[in-house]
């Protein structure tokens, strides 16, 4: 080749534009984004968030959170059972239409969603206490920070809602928590205040192609139900959780003492069936599942890499597993792919079917001894309500 030619070659107009030609998934033609949607400052603790979303030119994938203490300093200081997870009270994210998306505690909303539901993050990142943002309550100050995410999309670019709307836009509304329940006996003689920045994760509208995301109008929704009746000491019954519906990814079970504290591992207040016992989960008169309640525990670790050890890191095979939180319990069901749940990349195929009509139980014969009874088991379940019918595979291609 002589000099004149590479010239040619080398100095070819190249094109401008990051479009993908038309045809193939949404995903190509919708590159992830984020934008701000508000920072509030020196919020006190018992105060309330209401701040209004703001538009985006796409659909929403979900919302990241920051929760910042700062400006506390005293004695020592130590966090509640829950803290610092439950720095808000209550979480409520609710569509444009008044659907709850995501109602519940924020120990729950902000903690459990996270480590059980397989929407953010994957491997140890599901606990944000690991993620590098994250800052402990500190021992002289009570200062936090604290990250998190309220998930929509459960399936790559399945449960998104479109933002591009101003006046359809969803509702977001934090309580924050007391300083005594967070703080709990030991709290900072200067109380710090709340920093809450909200941030907002979309995928951006295709350009000059027709596309939209599988299954636009799918939602996952969380709801915070007491399932019945309560539980006493060591007593044989069974438990009907809240009439459903939907289709189920996740149903987590908390068990809390009379006084809402979660039950222990702690000799007489283990509250799940102790070793040797079974816990059955019942769907409509039928036990899906009877075993060993350690068993359950060993499949917990298996499907959403949550140690079995209580409130303590355990490690397997080499590998430090997240630690469970005390008296919860997950049953997973997005594990079509694999043991091990794999976040978005999931194909829908072993959700549970429910309608209104459905009745899911778990039962023990006897359950564990609580100290403080009697014991309330509460659920969170992760609700596919489809808009349509339910697009199982692989959504995006």
């Amino acid at each position: 080749m002589n000099g004149a030619s590479a010239g040619v070659a080398a100095g070819r107009p190249q094109p401008q534009t990051t479009n993908e030609p038309a045809g193939g998934p949404f995903v190509r033609h919708s590159p992830p984004g984020r934008r701000t949607q508000y920072q509030v400052n020196s919020v006190a603790f018992g105060g309330l968030i209401n701040q209004p979303l703001v538009a985006a030119p796409g659909y929403t994938r979900g919302y990241r959170l920051q929760a910042v203490a700062s400006g506390g300093n005293g004695s020592t200081v130590n966090g509640s059972a829950d803290a610092p997870h439950n720095w808000a009270a209550l979480v409520q994210m609710k569509d444009a239409f008044g659907t709850p998306l995501i109602v519940a505690p924020g120990y729950h909303a902000t903690f459990l969603l996270q480590l059980f539901g397989q929407q953010f993050g994957i491997g140890p990142t599901i606990d944000v206490k690991n993620l590098p943002s994250y800052s402990p309550i500190g021992a002289s100050s009570g200062n936090v920070t604290i990250p998190g995410y309220l998930p929509l999309e459960f399936a790559k670019a399945y449960g998104v809602i479109s933002s591009a709307n101003a006046s359809l836009l969803p509702t977001l509304q934090f309580n924050m928590n007391t300083s005594a329940l967070f703080y709990g006996t030991t709290a900072p003689g200067t109380v710090p205040t709340w920093q809450l920045t909200v941030d907002q994760d979309f995928y951006w509208l295709p350009d000059g192609v027709a596309v939209e995301p599988p299954g636009l109008g799918t939602t996952q929704q969380w709801v915070y139900q007491p399932a019945n009746p309560t539980i006493g000491s060591a007593a044989s019954l069974n438990v009907q959780l809240p009439r459903l519906g939907g289709f189920l990814t996740t149903i987590l079970a908390e068990l809390r003492d009379s006084a809402g504290a979660r039950v222990t591992t702690a000799a007489g207040n283990t509250g799940f069936p102790t070793t040797g016992n079974r816990l059955r989960f019942i769907v409509d008169g039928v036990p899906q599942m009877d075993s060993l309640y350690t068993t359950l525990q060993d499949d917990m670790a298996i499907a959403n890499e949550v140690g079995t050890a209580f409130g303590a890191t355990a490690t397997a095979a080499g590998t430090t597993l997240n630690p469970a939180p005390s008296g919860v319990l997950c049953i997973s069901r997005k594990t079509a792919l694999s043991q091990s749940a794999q976040g978005l990349f999931d194909t829908g195929e072993v959700f549970l079917s429910t309608n209104p009509g459905t009745q899911i139980e778990f039962a023990a014969a006897p359950w564990g001894g609580v100290g403080s009874g009697p014991m309330t088991l509460n659920a969170l379940c992760g609700q596919v309500v489809p808009s349509g019918a339910l697009i199982q595979g692989l959504p995006e291609v």
